[in-house]
């Protein structure tokens, strides 16, 4: 990208002279943007035009800082200041009678071209002494000095209308530029001019601050804060959503990936089974769509460099017991911080209900084993086919410095049918098991899957793709009130799966044709306990019916086994446990939240790990707590664009029916088209300043500045607090105070 800034002053064209320029390269077949400081354009004050050229879309909209080239305009603005972040290898291009030479000084070292453009647009009719018109003069030289044509020089002015005598003096001023490399050594910008001294209009110090302070009339002043983005607050594992996101808004894939990595080891593992409750709560679904954040999560996790693991430092050992997604999050981050971790797995690999629960066209086993794999590099170490029982608990605490307990939801919850052969009923977690084992067909079969839970999709659609002939969902409530992820739901529905809402089953018989599941049909009564509206049984002839099946499904959720603690054990997530001897026991996810999801249980041990960490050294490295959430109300939502949300590519459903292939294939790029840096630029950042520069270009009096790398300042001496900056802040980190 090429970027142009043109120093001038009101009303002498300098926003028109950045339109010329783009139009010459528009005609090369250039992505172009000109704008210039508004609100700040009287008649005669010092202002700023940009141009912006590039082969690809520009997404930038902010005020150039460090610009490749520099034209000035009106010869009183030439000075320190105008090369002020220019590129050492750019061009200043001065409108001035002087040789480049005469400025040997001034800008040692720099590439320098001038033209006496005031003179010849005055010969050739355009303006007057007092108020030359430059700018189509100017052009002239411009393009000389960028490496352009005479052709396009008259393009670009018959394009918006400007022949004639504008085209006689941009050819003359094409033919007498002077451009020179000045000797010396580029020397940095001097300080401008201290507040208290007077400027005049003839000053080479042009547009320092007058020596009244202004300030004193103000009633109020604008301040800065930084607001916690929605997205950042809906999410369980404390992810930084909005910081991850603008870093793949510039591409910077790595930076996102490290970012996503302080807090969730599991990046490519969530991009595709979490519920996204950071979507659900993003601003921008008031405006057109939510930010596809769980794909673009997905797409940095399997493309960017993965970095290289840290290894354990101190002498204190922990245990952590359960390999699943808490497990391996307080292993990761325990390990983080330069503890020896061993991790205790009953089964014979490693991610608990990752690997046995979540079906491989949801989580392919490669990814699961990939992000294990990263945890493990840390220092690590694992020990599987070791089931732990109340006494090797209690002998850990003797071993251990500390001890973190995730288990998960162990004990299965019965559905009590009356007296039916086990191989006709069967508990979904056993199901799924059996299917990644390749123990379980159902060719032909009928299946009745009972619940409304993720397991209860996963374990309808493994039915469908090993064979049964028909699947039917039932759920005693509606299908707004389903705790499974909304998409799986969808997708079963595509495939062909059958909901039955509102619908519990009573008894199971058999009768000369085979298995039948009577059923009761139910209504919506108030709210129990979980906030749901509570399924009560109809009380009618017709309310009772009956469904021929094969197999019938009970997934109907779990509860933890706490068998292996003491009597009396309260176990709380992150919390260390009551009457144990020995090091201190923590608990955490699912077997302490029942949260039931990989997201929460990465957040879960995350949060034990600071725990343990600080039972441990004494040191909190817990996060303070967060400010306000940025909200809609806080989000000018008008000044942004509608677009539509890039989407990730999907197996159409009549591909799915006898495949484990998975089904989400994520965000897919074309040339030119990177789709996770297109969707992340539809990020409105609420809440978090990213330079966008509103506050800046609408200042009507310019005490603010600039101080880079997202930080401004407000001159107060001079702010009048008229609240313009405030109005214009599209993401409300400013706001304004009463004095």
């Amino acid at each position: 990208m090429t970027e142009i800034t043109i120093h001038g002053r009101g009303g002498q064209g300098g926003v028109t002279l950045a339109k010329l320029i783009s139009s010459a390269y528009f005609l090369r077949d250039k992505h172009v943007q000109a704008f210039g400081v508004y609100a700040a354009e009287r008649s005669g004050a010092p202002i700023q035009a940009y141009v912006r050229i590039d082969d690809e879309e520009i997404t930038n909209h902010n005020q150039i800082h460090k610009p490749d080239h520099v034209i000035v305009i009106d010869r009183a603005l030439i000075g320190p200041k105008v090369v002020s972040g220019l590129k050492s290898d750019g061009w200043l291009i001065l409108n001035t009678p002087e040789l480049p030479q005469a400025y040997a000084e001034q800008f040692p070292g720099r590439r320098v071209a001038t033209v006496d453009a005031t003179n010849i647009a005055v010969d050739n009719g355009l303006g007057t002494r007092a108020v030359p018109i430059v700018n189509t003069t100017v052009l002239g030289a411009t393009l000389n000095v960028l490496g352009l044509n005479v052709k396009d020089l008259e393009g670009a002015l018959e394009l918006v209308g400007f022949v004639g005598p504008n085209i006689t003096s941009g050819r003359q001023a094409f033919e007498r530029v002077l451009a020179k490399t000045l000797p010396g050594k580029i020397e940095a910008a001097q300080a401008p001019a201290a507040p208290g001294k007077t400027a005049s209009i003839l000053d080479e110090d042009v547009g320092g601050l007058p020596s009244i302070h202004t300030g004193d009339w103000a009633s109020r002043q604008p301040h800065r804060r930084n607001l916690t983005p929605p997205c950042n607050d809906g999410c369980p594992a404390s992810n930084n959503v909005q910081g991850f996101v603008q870093a793949v808004s510039k591409k910077e894939y790595d930076e996102a990936l490290r970012i996503i990595l302080e807090t969730s080891p599991l990046p490519g593992i969530c991009g595709r089974v979490c519920p996204a409750p950071c979507m659900e709560a993003c601003n921008r679904r008031e405006h057109d769509e939510a930010i596809n954040i769980r794909e673009i999560e997905r797409y940095v996790a399997d493309r960017a460099r993965w970095p290289e693991a840290t290894k354990p430092h101190r002498v204190e050992r922990v245990a952590v017991i359960g390999s699943g997604p808490a497990g391996l999050s307080v292993a990761y981050h325990l390990a983080r911080l330069g503890y020896p971790v061993t991790l205790f797995e009953s089964d014979k690999e490693l991610g608990g209900v990752m690997r046995t629960g979540i079906p491989s066209y949801r989580l392919p086993r490669d990814v699961l084993d990939r992000e294990i794999s990263f945890v493990v590099r840390h220092g690590v170490e694992v020990k599987t086919e070791h089931p732990i029982n109340r006494q090797i608990l209690l002998d850990m605490s003797h071993e251990y410095a500390a001890v973190f307990v995730a288990t998960g939801l162990q004990e299965l919850r019965a559905l009590n049918l009356g007296k039916v052969s086990s191989d006709i009923v069967t508990q979904g977690i056993d199901f799924l098991e059996r299917v990644r084992q390749g123990e379980e067909y159902l060719t032909g079969q009928r299946v009745i899957v009972v619940g409304g839970g993720n397991t209860a999709m996963d374990a309808a659609r493994s039915a469908l793709r090993i064979g049964a002939r028909g699947v039917q969902i039932i759920y005693r409530r509606t299908r707004n009130e389903m705790p499974a992820i909304a998409e799986e739901i969808d997708e079963a529905l595509e495939e062909g799966i059958e909901l039955s809402e509102l619908v519990a089953p009573l008894r199971l018989h058999k009768d000369a044709l085979g298995p039948v599941l009577t059923c009761q049909r139910m209504k919506l009564g108030e709210p129990d306990e979980s906030g749901r509206r509570r399924p009560i049984p109809i009380e009618s002839e017709d309310a009772q019916f009956e469904i021929r099946c094969d197999r019938v499904i009970a997934a109907l959720g779990q509860t933890p086994d706490i068998s292996i603690y003491p009597e009396g054990s309260d176990v709380r997530d992150g919390e260390q446990l009551a009457g144990l001897t020995g090091a201190p026991i923590f608990a955490g996810g699912d077997f302490a939240t029942n949260a039931g999801t990989v997201t929460a249980a990465i957040g879960s041990g995350r949060r034990a790990a600071l725990h343990i960490h600080r039972t441990l050294t004494g040191e909190d490295l817990f996060p303070p707590e967060p400010p306000e959430v940025a909200g809609p109300d806080r989000v000018t939502m008008h000044i942004f664009d509608h677009r539509p949300r890039e989407r990730g590519v999907m197996i159409p459903p009549a591909l799915r029916h006898s495949s484990f292939t998975e089904v989400r294939l994520g965000l897919v790029d074309e040339p030119g088209h990177e789709a996770a840096a297109i969707e992340a630029e539809r990020c409105l950042s609420c809440g978090v300043c990213n330079d966008c520069d509103r506050c800046l270009t609408y200042c009507p009096e310019g005490i603010m500045r600039h101080k880079g790398n997202g930080d401004y300042e407000f001159d107060y001496d001079y702010c009048k607090g008229c609240g313009i900056c405030a109005t214009q802040c599209p993401r409300g980190v400013i706001y304004m105070s009463e004095l």
